[in-house]
């Protein structure tokens, strides 16, 4: 407060203004006649009087008498009064409980809104000439032309409309002197005044000062009688009432009897049916199906997509509040007009520097959903993203936000505008054929200059139009001592980024694609109700052929599953209304709702990403054979086990490729999600069930053609181990590129090797169907280390490796004693006996030309890290493309 009190002060003595005035050559009557009457200066001279009355004698009722009459002063924009009135809050000279907030408010306002505040008591005088203390609304906007806004530079019914935005939610209420200057304040600088209670204007005037308001305006329900036989007269007079009513219409109370026993009959019925089914417990079967069945490849793909939509829409929706704000500007200007009428000294610039940064809200939404745009976009299937249709929607919102700014900062966005569609025409020639030499001659590199290891400067015309183009942006950047930043900048980064945008979407279009955006968008325009009709039959057409493929009996049975605890919970529920939940989503704000989903998916990829960064194993050259000294049987002699285990655990995190033979596989677990929905169901539902989503076992011949292969096939399996030829899918596979004749000929004998294996157990089966298609394994491979010249083979060295369910097409086909190579990581029981290992990849080195056995067989697994660096790579050449080029090997 004391720097600024020291910075009015000297801007007050550059412009000449003087404490003293006129007054002081009055005697003190004189000067508190004037006072009373509602002079500034006079008021500002008595202030300044007492204050010098109060180093002398009573200080404390001096120095209150002073504050009083500067808040006065201070009230009506006397800048004198307000320098005086921040010297009495910094030394706390007058100051008391009942002055404490206004003197606070009244020092704190800067010259603008002292200017504001001056002008806007002016136009009220001018708005009640009758000097009325409290003025209706519906008045006050009858007396606009007493305003004259025509000098102003607006007319009478801009005035008028403005006036009208101002008092918005205050219709059938009254405006004193107090509230007309807040809400001018704020309206100056940009702020929407809030929407105070509405009232009907059939009340009549406000109740004067002092008098209490009645609670509620809606009437209160009569209390219901507790006595259950009422004898009141009252009483007695309506139940007779209702007798003649029932005598008088016999068939209209036989109906509405009807009605409400059939209204509690459903009620009770309702509430019956979801006593009898177990809501709860279908709902956690459904639930915990559904999430049996995500995996990590359904998430990398659905939610990259949900995060682009989601801040696209949020992108269009900030776009359209921008584009509505500009009606707010135009209002702003208009009252701005009009006040300079009365207050000339008005800083316009720091007005509208007010707005700006009061309006900044939308565009900040704006440039957070863009940036996540940016980084879902490269990483997101394009084949599910309409690139060519959003491309012209992108160059529509360009034009749109750009007609959208204000005078001023179009001023100094129109070069910038032109620069950037030159730039952006002149990069995308480099899409032309490369018959149009010259065309193509305006994207042509000269040269590349790098810049560290990972950017590199390019050299071209696109670059150095950019390089202009950021010169403009740091021109409307420091205009106005960088308040020009959020003035001029931000709101024209609305336009920079739909266009750039545009650009990076018009590179994954085809020129078919726009054909048919083009010709679609006319048949919008133009034949509307031909294409809503067409559109209709192509729907219904489509839903047809997706109902036939998808079998229309599953998709009704899946559905109506689901639906019934759904249908139950809201049925039950009768105060739920879809009006209201969407009520309460505009209440929240549906950009803010969907920027906070989006930013929480990010926050968890991102962590995750971080996670897997600090998992990265290290390649080892570990060989099997030292590991086993260090913490194998040699080691447990010397050392004891506790102490190798100890030990052996600095080679956690190892990431190894050893030899070995491979002994048996077996499961150790087994999960089907379906299987243990339908388990829990009725016998006659679960068979049915089971028949509509698994499979039937096959017509198979008599049993005695098949006993001499079922006794071969039992006789080869050991106990406890998995038959080399138990395999229940048909998909072979398809690491590396056979014939399609192999293709063919493998996958008719896994498809009769699995028909006979189901004859086999058909006869001892419970059902008639199964659904093992949806079992998922976690086997356990048995590998022991390769015999070298003069070391025995060591049983006690064997390690264990825990496979996931995609090795199982391999290892069940491998053979007892096959040379495998495998890839594991050394994590967990480390030193201990048979440790167990995470299968990374397996190969088998002697196994003949078998498609299911000769290739490696990998895990899979997403590599978030490449993924991440994509959309870095993808950020950065989106901002600076034509200058700057990251060189990020992904």
């Amino acid at each position: 407060m004391q720097e600024r009190l020291k910075k009015e002060v000297l801007e007050a003595g550059e412009e000449g203004e003087g404490d003293e005035g006129p007054e002081d050559d009055m005697s003190i009557e004189e000067v508190e006649k004037r006072a009373k009457s509602g002079d500034a200066r006079a008021q500002t001279s008595l202030g300044r009087y007492y204050l010098r009355l109060a180093e002398e004698k009573e200080a404390e009722l001096n120095n209150c008498l002073a504050v009083d009459w500067l808040m006065q002063a201070s009230r009506q924009g006397h800048r004198s009064a307000t320098r005086l009135l921040q010297q009495c809050w910094i030394q706390r000279k007058g100051i008391s409980d009942d002055n404490e907030q206004e003197v606070c408010r009244l020092s704190s306002e800067s010259r603008f809104e002292q200017a504001v505040r001056k002008a806007a008591m002016m136009m009220f005088c001018q708005l009640n000439p009758d000097g009325k203390k409290r003025m209706a609304v519906t008045e006050m906007l009858e007396n606009v032309g007493q305003v004259n806004p025509a000098r102003g530079g607006a007319t009478a019914d801009q005035a008028q409309k403005v006036l009208e935005s101002m008092v918005t939610g205050k219709s059938g209420q009254f405006v004193d002197l107090n509230d007309f200057v807040e809400i001018t304040k704020q309206y100056a600088q940009g702020i929407a005044p809030t929407a105070g209670p509405k009232l009907d204007r059939a009340q009549g005037p406000a109740p004067p000062c002092g008098e209490k308001q009645p609670r509620s305006l809606v009437p209160k329900k009569p209390k219901k009688s507790h006595g259950s036989w009422g004898m009141g007269r009252g009483r007695m007079m309506m139940d007779t009432k209702r007798h003649f009513m029932i005598l008088q219409y016999p068939l209209s109370t036989v109906l509405e009897v009807k009605d409400q026993l059939v209204d509690w009959v459903s009620r009770a019925g309702v509430q019956w049916l979801s006593a009898i089914i177990p809501t709860q417990h279908v709902n956690t079967l459904i639930f915990f199906f559904i999430i049996s069945n995500l995996t990590i490849d359904l998430f990398a793909f659905v939610i990259p997509l949900l995060v682009f939509y989601l801040s696209f829409i949020s992108m269009v929706i900030c776009t359209l509040r921008i584009v509505q704000s500009g009606k707010a500007w135009e209002n702003f200007s208009t009252l701005t007009a009009l006040l300079t009428r009365f207050e000339p000294g008005l800083d316009m610039e720091q007005a509208e520097s007010n707005f700006g940064w009061n309006n900044l809200e939308p565009y900040l939404y704006f440039l957070l959903s863009v940036f996540f745009v940016i980084f879902s976009f490269p990483v997101a299937d394009k084949g599910w993203i309409p690139c060519s249709e959003l491309s012209t929607v992108a160059i529509l919102f360009t034009a749109v936000s750009y007609k959208s700014l204000n005078p001023s900062a179009a001023t100094y966005a129109k070069w910038a505008l032109i620069t950037e569609v030159a730039s952006s025409a002149c990069f995308l020639t480099s899409l032309l054929p490369d018959s149009a030499v010259f065309l193509r001659m305006l994207s042509h590199t000269f040269t590349t200059l790098p810049l560290g290891g990972a950017v590199v400067l390019k050299l071209s015309l696109p670059c150095l139009l950019y390089v202009y183009l950021f010169y403009r942006f740091f021109s409307m950047a420091r205009q106005r001592g960088f308040r020009g930043t959020y003035c001029f900048l931000v709101p024209y980064l609305v336009c920079f980024m739909w266009c750039e945008f545009s650009v990076v979407l018009l590179q994954n279009s085809s020129p078919v694609g726009l054909i048919r955006t083009c010709v679609a968008y006319f048949l919008f325009l133009f034949a509307l109700p031909v294409l809503a009709v067409g559109l209709a039959g192509m729907l219904l057409i489509q839903m047809f052929r997706w109902f036939l493929e998808l079998e229309l009996t599953k998709m009704i049975v899946t559905l109506a599953v689901c639906a019934v605890p759904v249908t139950l919970r809201l049925w039950t529920r009768f105060g739920l209304s879809l009006m209201d939940v969407v009520r309460s989503m505009s209440q929240r704000g549906a950009v803010k709702l969907i920027l906070c989903c989006v930013t929480m998916v990010m926050v968890f990829f991102c962590t995750y990403v971080y996670h897997s960064e600090g998992l990265q194993e290290y390649n080892s050259a570990l060989t099997w054979r030292q590991y086993g000294d260090l913490c194998g049987p040699p080691a447990w002699k010397e050392k004891g086990m506790a102490q190798t285990q100890i030990f052996c655990t600095h080679l956690d995190g190892h990431q190894v490729t050893w030899r070995g033979r491979f002994l048996q596989v077996r499961v150790v677990e087994t999960e089907n999600g379906a299987q243990s929905v339908i388990n829990l169901l009725p016998i006659f539902m679960g068979d049915w069930l089971r028949c509509l989503y698994g499979e039937a076992y096959p017509k198979c011949d008599p049993p005695g053609s098949t006993s001499n292969s079922t006794s071969s096939t039992d006789a080869s399996n050991p106990p406890g181990s998995i038959s080399n030829s138990t395999s229940t899918t048909d998909t072979p596979n398809t690491n590396r590129n056979p014939t399609l004749a192999d293709n063919a000929g493998t996958a008719a004998l896994l498809l009769q090797q699995e028909e006979e294996e189901l004859c086999v157990i058909k006869s001892l089966a419970k059902h008639k169907c199964h659904v093992k298609r949806f079992d998922s394994y976690v086997l356990e491979v048995g590998v022991r280390m390769p015999e070298e010249e003069g070391v025995p083979v060591d049983p006690a060295r064997d390690i264990k490796l825990v496979a996931s369910h995609e090795f199982r097409q391999v290892l069940l086909h491998l053979e007892a004693g096959s040379l495998v190579e495998f890839s594991t990581t050394l994590r967990g029981r480390l030193g201990g006996q048979v440790p167990s290992f995470e299968l990374k990849a397996i190969h088998c080195l002697d196994c003949d030309s078998s498609q299911l056995t000769a290739s490696r067989q990998v895990k899979i697994e997403r590599d978030w890290r490449r993924t991440t660096l994509s959309s870095v790579k993808f950020a950065f050449d989106f901002f600076f493309s034509p200058i700057l080029s990251a060189q990020i090997d992904v």
